[in-house]
């Protein structure tokens, strides 16, 4: 959380890259639209999770595997939410070994800025960087760092690497 990666998606997208936005996002926007309090849209810790897995299975599923695109987030993020919420991680693993993707960025963190969507303070937000990078390098990934940059160097950064 609070590194930056929606607004270098946003600049992909630009650019003409595929994107797929964040999901649990999208699904917050959705519900705070229909009325719904954020504290009321998370207040089921493992329905909130499990929603939002399940609507990246859904997405990851339909994408085109030899395309070039950028996820803002992919289903191993799961990992460490239903973990950061003390739930049994076990099905985000499970499903997060059905898919190899080719290549994992890890942004390091900007200064926390809190949004209408976003529920992490700068603690919490510490703590899901950690419990995510332990994700992927669980499944097997070695993230690659992009450091703190403008959003025109890390978008350069991220299209050098095929």
């Amino acid at each position: 959380p609070s590194s930056g990666k929606t607004a270098v998606i946003l600049q992909l997208e630009r650019q003409g890259c595929r994107v797929v936005p964040e999901a649990a996002r999208a699904y917050i926007e959705e519900e705070l639209n229909k009325g719904r309090t954020l504290q009321r849209i998370k207040a089921d810790p493992l329905n909130f999770e499990r929603r939002i897995l399940l609507r990246k299975i859904e997405i990851e599923s339909h994408l085109p595997a030899t395309e070039r695109l950028f996820l803002d987030r992919a289903v191993p993020d799961s990992i460490a939410y239903f973990r950061f919420e003390g739930l049994d991680s076990t099905e985000p693993e499970r499903q997060s070994r059905l898919t190899r993707y080719h290549r994992v960025f890890f942004f390091d963190r900007l200064r926390f800025k809190r949004d209408p969507v976003r529920s992490e303070n700068e603690s919490s937000a510490q703590c899901l960087e950690r419990l995510i990078e332990v994700g992927y390098r669980e499944l097997g990934y070695d993230p690659i760092r992009v450091p703190v940059m403008s959003v025109a160097k890390r978008t350069r950064f991220l299209l050098g690497y095929r």
